[in-house]
C-alpha cells in the first residue's frame, strides 16, 4: 500500500509539472473549436497582431515568387504598380496606425524617399479601417510616398502574410526581393542594404543602381 501511495505521489508531481510547461496567459479556444489567437507580443521590435494572419491564397509565399508583383490603389485615386518601378529601389512597407514601431519609423521613410532619387517608399497599411479614418491619420502624420489600405484577408499574394509590423521589403531595379526586415527599419538600414546589394552607396541621392 505504500509502495502505491509514493507511486500516485509521483505521477501527480510530473503531471503538475508538465502543465506548468504551458504559457500561463494563453487565452482560451474560441467556443466551437480551433486554435486561440495568439497574444499581442513584441518580435525584435515587430508587434504581432492580436489573431493569426490568414496565410495567402493556394498558400502562395512571397520568397518563392522571385520578382513579386504588387498592383494596388492608393489613398490618392492613382494604381500602384510595381512592375512600373524597374530600374528604382522600392521599400514595401507593411505597417498599421496602431504600431507605435510603425509611426517611429514613417518620418525617416519619408525623408529617404524625398531625398533620394532612386530610392521609393510604398506604404501598405496592414488593418481594418475606413479611408476616410486614414486620411485624418495621415493629416496628423504626413507622409511623402503613397498609401494603400490592404485587405488583411485578401492581402498580396506574392509577399509572406506579415506575422509581425513593421515588415519591410527592399526590392532591386531588376524586380527581385534583395532584402527583407521584420521590426523597425531605419533609413541607414536601408542604404546599407542597397548597398550591399550591388546599390549605390549611402548619401549618393541620384545615383544610378
Amino acid at each position: 500500500m505504500r509502495t502505491v501511495s509514493l507511486r500516485n505521489i509521483v505521477l501527480v508531481a510530473l503531471v503538475g509539472a508538465v502543465l506548468g510547461c504551458q504559457p500561463a496567459d494563453r487565452p482560451a479556444a474560441a467556443a466551437g473549436g480551433g486554435e486561440p489567437a495568439a497574444p499581442s507580443v513584441p518580435v525584435d521590435g515587430a508587434v504581432v497582431a492580436d489573431k493569426p494572419a490568414p496565410e495567402p491564397a493556394d498558400g502562395a509565399k512571397g520568397a518563392d515568387t522571385g520578382t513579386p508583383a504588387l498592383r494596388i490603389d492608393t489613398l490618392d485615386g492613382a494604381t500602384y504598380d510595381l512592375a512600373d518601378r524597374r530600374g528604382t529601389w522600392v521599400v514595401v512597407n507593411f505597417w498599421a496606425t496602431w504600431c507605435a514601431p510603425c509611426l517611429k519609423e514613417m518620418p525617416e521613410l519619408s525623408a529617404l524617399d524625398a531625398m533620394n532619387e532612386h530610392i521609393e517608399v510604398v506604404g501598405l497599411a496592414y488593418e481594418d479601417i475606413e479611408v476616410d479614418a486614414m486620411r485624418e491619420f495621415l493629416a496628423d502624420h504626413p507622409v511623402v510616398y503613397p498609401i494603400a489600405i490592404l485587405d488583411t484577408y485578401d492581402p498580396p499574394a506574392d509577399f509572406d502574410t506579415p506575422r509581425g509590423l513593421p515588415m519591410t521589403w527592399l526590392i532591386a531595379p531588376d524586380g527581385r526581393v534583395a532584402h527583407k526586415v521584420l521590426g523597425p527599419v531605419t533609413a541607414r538600414e536601408i542604404e546599407d542594404a542597397i548597398a550591399a546589394a550591388g546599390g549605390p552607396a549611402a548619401g549618393r541621392a541620384g545615383a544610378p543602381s
